[in-house]
């Protein structure tokens, strides 16, 4: 199974268009960027993508992917909802799992497009091609919003979802000793009603034990990567985790 992060930005990515600050005009001089967040789970021929960024086309393109066999929405915000209208003349009736109140919110903007929506219920597994997927709610006021847990073999990841701190217990609980926490953190610092910081991330997957953490969801708060890595465990666009290829207390990074 491979983990592939399409776009570890947050809702403007980074560069943000008419930003000039020292994070986004390196972006534009270097030539880099960080895409809007979406999470690429491959198992055997199917691929499955946890939210679908304004970015899809441009991910799915650099990463060769021809087809997606189903989609799974943590929330009704834009920045992961938004390019599912990418799928249109494309791909027609793509399952998309989520929770009954995520559907109802997002199915407002997608008349145009024919999908499959698959109601689920929190923390109640489904599979999907060999994987199974549980979701869990987390805090992200004012809307509805849950992070995923994805089991495959004897290997455990999580998804934080967009969230701030106060995550509940049960939820928690759902979340423990990760062999990969994918966790959002808009800044290094600084407080945010409804995400965290670098260091709530890092003591959120020290309290839930994981084995290795990396971070996304990143604003341009940020340096750049070559600059952030030195100090947090920041994820980077297209950065792949491969599991089954080692042994059940290793993984493959970058």
């Amino acid at each position: 199974m491979k983990i592939s992060l399409l776009g570890t930005g947050d809702s403007p990515g980074t560069p943000i268009l008419n930003c000039h600050c020292p994070t986004c005009e390196d972006a534009r001089r270097k030539h880099w960027e960080r895409k809007r967040f979406s999470v690429m789970v491959q198992n055997s021929d199917k691929t499955i993508l946890i939210d679908t960024s304004p970015d899809l086309r441009r991910q799915l393109l650099d990463n060769g992917v021809e087809k997606v066999d189903a989609v799974i929405w943590t929330h009704c915000h834009f920045d992961h909802f938004g390019g599912f209208g990418e799928f249109y003349r494309v791909q027609n009736n793509v399952k998309v799992f989520s929770t009954p109140g995520i559907h109802d919110n997002i199915s407002r903007y997608m008349g145009f497009l024919k999908y499959r929506p698959k109601e689920v219920e929190l923390f109640e597994p489904f599979e999907i091609g060999g994987v199974k997927f549980t979701l869990f709610p987390v805090n992200h006021p004012p809307v509805e919003a849950v992070g995923v847990k994805i089991e495959w073999k004897n290997y455990k990841i999580v998804v934080s979802g967009d969230t701030n701190k106060n995550i509940p217990e049960k939820s928690i609980s759902e979340m423990a000793k990760p062999h990969l926490f994918i966790v959002e953190a808009l800044a290094p610092s600084g407080r945010f009603r409804k995400h965290m910081n670098a260091k709530e991330a890092m003591e959120l997957s020290k309290r839930i034990e994981a084995k290795k953490a990396v971070l996304t969801h990143l604003g341009h708060f940020f340096p750049p990567h070559r600059v952030a890595i030195k100090q947090y465990p920041v994820g980077e666009d297209y950065q792949q985790f491969s599991f089954g290829e080692v042994s059940l207390n290793e993984f493959i990074g970058d």
